[in-house]
């Protein structure tokens, strides 16, 4: 009887380990590569859904430049360098183009996957000019606007516009300031830069949604000071004149730019991988 047993349970763990064998090989047949299969799909329709929204961005951003150059060559006579009206004229061009378009272009620059299998710090490079550029074109606009307010004898940062401007453009510099040492000087300790990264990454944010503010609020108070309707040649902004029509539009392609970066940011799928998780995240 225990004989007949041992060897039922002996012939019972066979069956087992039989079945065992079978369900793994059906795992290393069939499953593994159905998992494949589903990871690259899935891995390729994050990278498409990157790309299109990265160009969505690159085109919002284009039609914002074109739209503030032309309503200030259509309706506002063009660009100059004297003082005049012509030059102030320079000041929304400028700070759209450099505080919100490539700031923005700047700030997505890591989450690009082309970048990934590159060595980082050619990006950084790329990352801090970008930003330089557009700090450069900050500074010039703030000068137009100064030299005009100056021909004219009009008080300077009286406005709301302009103490939100000022404040993004300081905070802007010290920014990029605070990366150049931080992430770029060889002499910066490791433990500083863990630190500095979420406050680097933050402040970032916080200076494109400020400068989002400061252009917007910028075009409504420039129309509202230039469509008064006191002069025989231009209509009330309430009257809707093809001129507050199309700076209104400007303006929501400038907030639609906004929405698309701000979703490209926050958005961690997207996020840069750390070293070591390359193989896990790789796009």
């Amino acid at each position: 009887f225990y004989g007949h047993l041992f060897q039922l349970k002996s012939e019972s763990y066979a069956l087992l380990c039989l079945t065992f064998s079978m369900v793994q090989l059906c795992d290393a047949f069939v499953m593994l590569p159905l998992r494949s299969t589903m990871t690259w799909q899935k891995t390729y329709y994050e990278k498409l859904l990157f790309y299109g929204n990265y160009v969505l961005c690159l085109c919002l951003g284009l039609l914002c430049v074109v739209f503030v150059s032309y309503w200030n060559i259509e309706w506002r006579g063009g660009f100059a360098w004297d003082a005049s009206f012509l030059q102030f004229n320079w000041h929304p061009v400028l700070m759209v183009t450099g505080l919100v378009v490539l700031y923005g272009n700047a700030a997505i620059l890591y989450r690009i996957p082309f970048t990934w299998s590159q060595r980082k710090q050619h990006w950084k490079l790329v990352h801090a000019a970008l930003l330089l550029s557009s700090l450069i074109l900050s500074i010039l606009g703030l000068c137009a606007v100064f030299d005009f307010h100056t021909g004219y004898h009009i008080p300077n940062l009286y406005s709301l516009h302009s103490w939100v401007g000022i404040f993004t453009v300081v905070l802007f510099t010290a920014q990029w300031l605070l990366g150049l040492v931080g992430f770029l000087s060889p002499c910066s300790p490791l433990g500083f830069r863990k630190l500095l990264k979420p406050v680097h990454a933050w402040m970032g944010m916080a200076i494109f949604i400020l400068s989002l503010a400061s252009c917007l609020s910028g075009i409504n108070e420039k129309l509202l000071l230039a469509l008064n309707g006191n002069s025989n040649s231009t209509a009330a902004y309430s009257s809707h004149p093809a001129e507050a029509l199309f700076a209104n539009f400007l303006g929501v392609l400038i907030v639609a730019f906004g929405l698309v970066v701000l979703g490209i940011l926050s958005n961690q799928r997207w996020k840069r991988p750390e070293p070591g998780e390359e193989s896990s995240r790789k796009m």
